[in-house]
């Protein structure tokens, strides 16, 4: 008799299985507790980029060097990952909420009697089986924020810029260029320097003066951003990056190879964003707090 063949079912697109995310297999170790020294020595490495210095009328005037830390390919994607996951994330207010049939108003009267209708048992004209009636596991306020470590952030954002550096291109200083308000003149500049206003451009400057921020925020494909402001999102959003030579050195300067952090620096990127950014109150708790009251 023969023996049946049974074709496996087509495999089906997840996180795990998609090639996107698939991650190389690494050399099994000879004891479960220990750490080959080897490996270790490889947890992060670097790659100089050198980036084209473009004069206001778009020539090239000199050269410089971005040299900042980035993670191996086999953990790049997992870094990177979780770094916008946690991001996303601890933007959700967790504000949305429903009643439960105790919760919502009305319901204590008995709809009809209980025999002799030929109709179904009704208690309550609030039960969730009915209009109006309160609603069965629907959503509650909850704290919806996780945590990352301070290393691991800083991480996934270097390594997403210097997985850049093929569309990132460097300018000069140029807020003294625009004396008064342009877009027409912002968009000009644009073209001189290779950049599309129709792409997604991420400019990182030291300091944007209030010509330049308003002549650049009529531009929905352009993102104006300071260190302050520097996030992985619009990063990884971006078609094209843009950075003055300030702003180089500041990202070399932060993200180094030799770059140490310290316990004091607790300033992150992106994080003032969390708070009152998305049109919402600020928590009563929180009001209070600020106002000195313990509740």
């Amino acid at each position: 008799m023969a023996a049946s063949v049974r074709t496996p079912p087509p495999p089906s697109l997840s996180f795990f299985s998609s090639s996107i995310f698939q991650i190389p297999k690494l050399a099994s170790f000879s004891k479960p507790n220990s750490f080959n020294s080897q490996f270790k020595s490889l947890s992060i490495s670097c790659q100089v980029a050198t980036l084209p210095i473009l004069s206001f009328t778009g020539e090239k005037i000199g050269e410089t060097y971005l040299d900042i830390k980035s993670a191996l390919p086999e953990t790049a994607r997992a870094v990177v990952h979780r770094a916008i996951i946690t991001d996303q994330q601890n933007k959700r207010r967790g504000t949305a909420s429903t009643l439960t049939r105790g919760e919502v108003r009305g319901g204590g009267k008995k709809p009809y009697p209980q025999k002799k209708t030929g109709r179904a048992r009704r208690g309550s004209t609030r039960s969730p089986l009915r209009p109006g009636g309160g609603v069965i596991f629907g959503p509650k306020p909850r704290d919806w924020s996780i945590k990352i470590n301070k290393k691991e952030k800083r991480l996934a954002i270097s390594t997403a810029l210097s997985s850049a550096t093929e569309s990132m291109v460097c300018v000069e200083e140029f807020n003294e260029r625009f004396e008064k308000p342009k877009t027409k003149e912002f968009i000009a500049a644009m073209k001189r320097w290779g950049l599309d206003p129709k792409d997604k451009v991420m400019f990182l400057m030291m300091d944007v003066s209030d010509n330049v921020g308003l002549s650049s925020r009529n531009i929905g494909t352009l993102s104006m951003l300071t260190p302050r402001t520097l996030n992985l999102f619009d990063i990884l959003n971006s078609d094209k990056l843009v950075l003055t030579p300030d702003a180089v050195d500041y990202l070399n300067g932060r993200y180094g190879v030799d770059v140490e952090i310290s316990e004091d620096d607790d300033e992150e990127e992106g994080d003032f964003e969390q708070e009152g950014q998305d049109g919402g109150e600020v928590p009563i708790a929180q009001q209070a707090q600020f106002l000195g009251i313990f509740v």
